[in-house]
């Protein structure tokens, strides 16, 4: 199983975790075109969420139009403008900025085909979390206020604060045991702000059979199958990673904090 995928600077469309990743449900591509380039493409049997990480572009899906769209010069100048394109789409993308547009092309496999739509930057609300050394910033994309309007995907971007950790408390969601946890599969793609910095994500799992740490740089991307999955962001950086995540059993996301470091969800209320 293959959790680490390097960054790759490739133009056009780009497979990026592939079937290595032995995931079920989502995966997680490129698009990079220079201003004025095209790509028509199809969706298949996946559901799609278009992140616009740098750029402006026009998307068409059949008779749906998202025109000149996006704006920011990276994933650190402002909030994203995202389409979502349903499962059997043709779609087209087109730079239409002066410089280089970048796509995060969030896949997943979905039953049910819906009604393509945009999410604008002035859609999204920014959620503070954390306290302390363990503090980020959480745009959520396409989340539980579109229930009705996509099948399974789960969508949002996290800003971790230099030096601090997120995705914490150590929380995972691989197994189905509802009401407590909900198992969903997850892809984050890292951005490092400045650029040469780097991260690292750590993986592991309660009989520590899985024990496992990444450093990662900007452009890298993550495969979580299972696992808590925490992200130390190194002082003096800001790591941003664009999450994915989808299961078999809906949308609900349900994460089990690791018991051993829930504790500090308490500290969280008493500061």
């Amino acid at each position: 199983m293959k959790r680490f995928y390097e960054r790759q600077d490739n133009m056009g469309y780009t497979e990026v975790v592939d079937k290595d990743a032995s995931l079920d449900v989502i995966g997680f591509d490129l698009i990079r075109l220079n201003p004025g380039e095209a790509l028509s493409l199809e969706s298949g049997e996946y559901e799609l969420g278009l992140v616009l990480l740098s750029g402006t572009c026009t998307v068409k899906a059949g008779d749906f139009v998202a025109e000149n769209i996006g704006g920011r010069r990276n994933v650190f100048d402002g909030k994203p403008a995202t389409v979502y394109v349903p499962r059997d789409t043709a779609y087209d993308v087109t730079a239409t900025g002066s410089g280089l547009l970048e796509i995060g092309v969030c896949k997943v496999k979905a039953d049910k085909k819906y009604e393509p739509f945009v999410v604008l930057p002035e859609d999204i609300i920014t959620e503070h979390r954390g306290k302390l050394n363990w503090q980020r910033d959480v745009n959520d994309i396409i989340t539980s206020k579109y229930e009705g309007k996509v099948d399974k995907i789960v969508l949002g971007e996290t800003y971790g604060c230099a030096g601090q950790w997120s995705s914490y408390p150590s929380h995972k969601h691989d197994t189905d045991n509802m009401p407590y946890e909900v198992n969903m599969e997850e892809i984050y793609h890292f951005k490092v702000n400045p650029a040469q910095g780097f991260g690292i994500q750590v993986m592991y799992n309660d009989d520590m059979t899985l024990k496992e740490s990444y450093i990662v740089r900007d452009g890298d991307s993550i495969a979580i199958k299972d696992g808590y999955h925490p992200v130390a962001a190194a002082p003096g950086y800001s790591v941003y990673y664009l999450w994915v995540m989808a299961g078999k059993s809906g949308r609900k996301l349900t994460p089990c904090d690791d018991p051993k470091h829930a504790w500090v969800k308490a500290v969280e209320k008493m500061v």
